[in-house]
């Protein structure tokens, strides 16, 4: 297929894109700033750019990552990311029903998820298990808002048109630094979130290359992407006041291992995402996962994710070289 992929100059689309086309499909990035993988440099938000693309390309499948996040609040107004969170996914994914295309894809997110009430910590009954029936959705910030009303807008054009869509909520995967936790910090807060909040860039990118290929029979769905956690439903409770515990059941030599390397493991987990409905659904599971963290520590080898402190997107690469000529 020719897919066309938004957002092909990020974190995601670098790996994304090389996947693709290894597994037979033939891939037209676009995006704001210029990247190996990216032929189209342009916004979603020009609607006649993507109908250009769409028509010169003969584009057969639309894969939809590209987007203004969490850290682009700072710098650009609640309006940026209604132009291009909203009106580019709806530019997309009109375009594709216009062009015959039979399945759409919508990198999502998570964030979407954790209304004030979560973000506060452990419920009543312990921690949040949080699966794709989760709600009341509330997003706390302007980039949920318009997360969330990006999949509203998808769903209705399934609706109205019946173009399969798969919604794609990824948990975390980026490489940097969290801009919120200190302590602890860089791989040692990566390796605790994989136990329930985290995944791989490359088992994001294979989670979307599966529902590419199984979209046909997946209709109009969402999907939570996170590495499997250990954990089952009735760990709840315990989790939320003695996390260490309930990991030692499971993984008897963690504490050894994080000791051995200077590590804490969470005292407390106040929310756990259940991604087990992408593998009933479409036959994903994420490679990675808490196990090969401690895998990795017994064998000194590299963990299964990347860590780089000093990563910036391309668009702020873009705008800071802008502002220093």
């Amino acid at each position: 297929m020719r897919v066309l992929l938004s957002g092909s100059s990020g974190w995601l689309g670098r790996h994304l894109a090389p996947l693709l086309a290894r597994n037979g499909h033939e891939v037209i990035g676009l995006d704001v700033v210029p990247g190996v993988h990216t032929h189209v440099v342009g916004t979603v938000a020009d609607r006649a750019l993507i109908e250009r693309t769409m028509g010169e390309h003969g584009i057969d499948a639309i894969i939809h990552g590209g987007a203004l996040h969490k850290p682009d609040i700072a710098r650009h107004p609640r309006r940026a990311f209604i132009d291009v969170n909203v009106t580019g996914t709806l530019n997309l994914i009109e375009a594709a029903v216009a062009a015959g295309n039979d399945r759409f894809l919508f990198t999502s997110t998570t964030s979407l998820m954790v209304r004030a009430e979560v973000r506060a910590g452990a419920g009543e009954r312990g921690a949040w298990w949080m699966d794709e029936d989760f709600g009341p959705l509330e997003p706390r910030n302007i980039y949920g808002i318009t997360k969330l009303a990006a999949e509203q807008a998808v769903r209705l054009v399934h609706r109205e048109h019946g173009i399969n869509v798969a919604i794609l909520r990824t948990g975390r995967f980026f490489p940097e630094d969290d801009d919120t936790h200190a302590v602890p910090s860089g791989p040692n807060l990566k390796a605790n979130e994989l136990l329930h909040r985290r995944l791989t860039v490359e088992d994001a990118a294979a989670a979307h290359l599966a529902a590419l290929e199984a979209a046909p029979t997946i209709g109009c769905d969402s999907f939570i992407l996170s590495a499997p956690p250990p954990f089952a439903r009735d760990d709840a409770e315990e989790l939320a006041r003695d996390a260490r515990a309930v990991i030692a059941r499971y993984h008897p030599d963690a504490a050894e291992l994080y000791a051995a390397k200077g590590w804490v493991l969470p005292a407390t987990i106040d929310r756990v995402y259940d991604p087990s409905r992408a593998e009933r659904r479409f036959g994903w599971r994420a490679r990675s996962n808490f196990g090969s963290v401690l895998a990795a520590l017994r064998d000194g080898t590299p963990m299964p994710f990347a860590h780089d402190p000093g990563y910036v997107s391309p668009m702020i690469a873009q705008e800071r070289e802008a502002c220093m000529s």
